[in-house]
């Protein structure tokens, strides 16, 4: 369903689709603000404390500061640059972007200078929106290189009372100037309230780029509204959710679980004082719904894990009795298997004692609905937190496709898929193998792109660039990238991170790189996770001193060996890894090895360590590597580590 400009309005003033859902984010506030106005919208802990926004002020404080960016010159058409860690007032300034037909394009935090212009190519992006004096800073260098933003705004006053540098203006100095404005201005109040509409973007989003420069994602009200609904009417959102705000505000999982739905369902946005705190303040949130990528749910387990070794002798005890059970039962019902009486006495036991006490001590303990996504999740990790009575559940989507395709729902949850399209989403698998889309939540092209438009969007499909397969329930099975399809010497076809997510499986990986186009045999780069690895090797009494030490221990690269010969047994013969090297360091996004949402840069990779992968293939037991190593204050130095070349077992 596709609802124009011309949608309908309410007689209370905003417009709604024929579906009764709200035409646009800003539209949802202004309902929200007429339907539940004193309802909770918007938490932050400031200090140590939580203040609260009822949807009534949030509507005011969008509405002031749509009317401040309209003084200070924020175009229809035109983009509003927003870097930072998530906050209520940037939340706030993205929907005041909206109601004057603009639209916010947020940045990673982390990205250097040097990259920034690549985020800031579309929209004439005049205004930016800085959360802090770090990424003032950051702007003022990419001004003065490019002329580009002309005007700075920033939210947080700390360090920034002596700049003397003109173009430079604090947020809420806007807003007081738009709030001015509407007590001057009798008629602003409503034409500020219509002006967004369905066909305007609602936020302009960047993809990986791993392959080149990152393109324009235009996701449109109508994508947002559309995606949300499909989502609402499969059971994977509910109303008046309690959301937690913790995704980078530049993650198409931060624009469409947080704001979107929260603003469309009427949830509470509940927002963490600063990244440090997150973990403390998740769990005083209990959030009833909780996204985190694969990576996330693997940490929480290590933080599981780190804290029963380091409990009491009973505790651990009840922890191993429990745990391993639980996670067997859950595998059977899985299965389709119906548990016993004493089965289902025992997870009664096992919640008051261990299972209800992990989720408190995570902060999940309200948690009824909890997802997974952006790449394959570990079996362990996944029946770990199923075993505890999270019900999680993968879902796929890409940042074309409001990251809103498929999911799994309660009761049809299997370990290899990703689940059954969403309610209004069509998936189609063509004649290469290749997954295709079509759903009102899939754009309608790049943005000022039109070869790679056309590469992408046909007939109303996009060409996701996933391979993959249905089965025959309509589940969807995905592989990997179709790109990534190579053939070894033999002429046997692989995807490179099918392998490497197997591997990921392991919280002993954090990365990990598969090499074998064309070649006789699969090696691998492997990158430990330093946290659980590190806490594997003090249990062994086993000494290190750096990420670089830990990695070339002998116990260490043993353990990563039986990793490997693990995955291998489920490889077949000719796509098995023979060999492999511990690198000294993990991939890092600042070397543009990685992207900021963890995706290799193969192009990247294979010229960095062309000579350790030289050395996997040409049967050396260690290789001398050598890193250029860029300094603070732009000098270069040579870094050289040996590294130790391992083969894996048959």
């Amino acid at each position: 369903m596709t609802v124009h400009a011309g949608s309908a309005h309410s007689a209370k003033g905003w417009a709604v689709r024929d579906d009764g859902f709200p035409a646009t984010l800003v539209d949802a506030v202004a309902r929200n603000a007429g339907e539940a106005g004193g309802r909770v919208a918007f938490r932050e802990r400031q200090y140590g404390i939580w203040r609260e926004w009822s949807w009534s002020e949030v509507r005011d404080q969008v509405l002031a500061l749509a009317a401040g960016l309209d003084a200070i010159g924020l175009e229809r058409g035109h983009a509003l640059t927003v870097v930072g860690d998530n906050r209520a007032s940037i939340y706030f300034s993205m929907l005041a972007a909206n109601a004057l037909g603009a639209f916010p394009a947020p940045v990673y935090p982390d990205v250097p200078v040097d990259e920034f212009g690549a985020y800031m190519r579309f929209g004439n992006p005049r205004l930016a929106l800085a959360e802090d004096q770090e990424q003032v800073d950051k702007l003022i260098d990419l001004r003065a290189r490019t002329g580009q933003p002309e005007m700075i705004l920033f939210d947080d006053r700390r360090g920034m009372a002596a700049y003397g540098v003109d173009g430079i203006l604090p947020l809420d100095a806007v807003r007081e100037k738009g709030a001015a404005r509407l007590k001057a201005e009798p008629g602003l109040r409503a034409d500020l309230s219509g002006r967004a509409k369905p066909d305007d973007i609602a936020v302009l989003l960047y993809s990986s780029g791993t392959t080149g420069m990152p393109k324009g994602i235009p996701l449109r009200h109508r994508n947002v509204v559309g995606g949300v609904r499909n989502a609402e009417a499969g059971g994977y959102f509910g109303r008046h959710e309690e959301l937690f705000a913790y995704l980078p505000t530049a993650w198409v999982g931060d624009f469409i679980f947080t704001l979107g739905a929260g603003v469309l369902l009427q949830a509470t946005i509940n927002i963490p004082e600063r990244q440090e705190t997150a973990l403390h303040d998740l769990r005083e949130v209990a959030p009833t719904f909780y996204l985190a990528a694969p990576r996330a749910w693997d940490n929480m387990l290590t933080r599981v894990q780190v804290g029963m070794a380091d409990s009491t002798p009973l505790k651990r005890r009840l922890f191993d009795f429990f745990m391993p059970r639980a996670i067997a039962h859950e595998r059977n019902r899985l299965a389709g298997e119906r548990l016993g009486l004493s089965e289902r006495l025992l997870d009664l036991v096992g919640e008051a004692l261990v299972y209800g006490p992990i989720k408190d001590f995570l902060g999940l303990s309200r948690a009824r609905r909890a997802f997974t996504g952006g790449e394959a999740m570990g079996e362990e990790t996944f029946l770990f937190f199923r075993g505890l009575g999270i019900r999680l559940k993968q879902f796929y989507g890409q940042t074309e496709t409001c990251a809103l395709s498929a999911a799994q729902t309660e009761g049809a949850v299997k370990l290899h898929t990703v689940g059954r399209a969403m309610p209004g989403t069509e998936v189609r698998v063509d004649d290469n193998g290749e997954i295709m889309l079509k759903s009102e939540s899939v754009i309608d092209a790049y943005y000022d792109d039109p070869e790679a438009s056309a590469k992408a969007f046909a007939d109303g499909w996009l060409r996701t660039g996933d391979a993959g397969y249905l089965e025959a329930d309509g589940d969807l099975v995905v592989l990997g990238r179709v790109s990534e399809v190579v053939r070894t010497a033999a002429g046997e076809r692989f995807i490179p991170n099918f392998i490497e997510n197997r591997i990921k499986f392991s919280s002993y990986v954090r990365n990990v790189a598969v090499f074998g186009t064309g070649r006789d045999m699969l090696t691998a780069i492997v990158c430990i996770d330093y946290e659980a690895v590190g806490h594997w090797a003090e249990r062994r009494a086993i000494t290190y001193g750096s990420y670089a030490e830990l990695s070339q221990k002998p116990e260490v690269l043993a353990l990563i060996e039986g990793v490997l010969a693990h995955v291998n047994t489920m490889q077949p013969e000719g796509l098995r890894i023979r060999r492999f090297a511990n690198l000294h360091k993990d991939f890092d996004p600042d070397d543009g090895e990685i992207t900021r949402t963890r995706k290799l840069r193969r192009a990247v990779i294979e010229e960095s360590y062309a000579t350790l992968i030289d050395a996997l293939y040409g049967g050396a037991a260690s290789v001398t590597f050598e890193a250029t190593v860029a300094y603070e204050d732009g000098t270069r130095g040579v870094l050289r580590r040996d590294l130790a070349i391992r083969e894996v077992p048959a």
